[in-house]
């Protein structure tokens, strides 16, 4: 496998939904077309983003896993 097809299977959201989702402040995932940022500490940190109307968006851990992301925009 070239070190190419290895990015795109890395960013592709399906195979993203059981990797690990970044934990560190102020990263940043896709899902669903829309960016996703994650706000907060230790405890309870969410990914913070908008919807289709521009209204903000709370996901948990689980909901973008359940949903598939990505680390670059599709």
């Amino acid at each position: 496998m070239s070190a190419e097809s290895a990015t795109a299977i890395a960013d592709d959201p399906v195979t993203t939904r059981g990797a690990s989702l970044p934990t560190a402040p102020c990263s940043v995932v896709w899902s669903g077309g829309h960016a996703y940022v994650l706000e907060g500490g230790h405890g309870r940190s969410r990914w913070v983003g908008v919807d289709d109307r521009g209204r903000p968006t709370l996901m948990s851990h689980a909901d973008l896993q359940r949903r598939g992301w990505s680390r670059t925009r599709l």
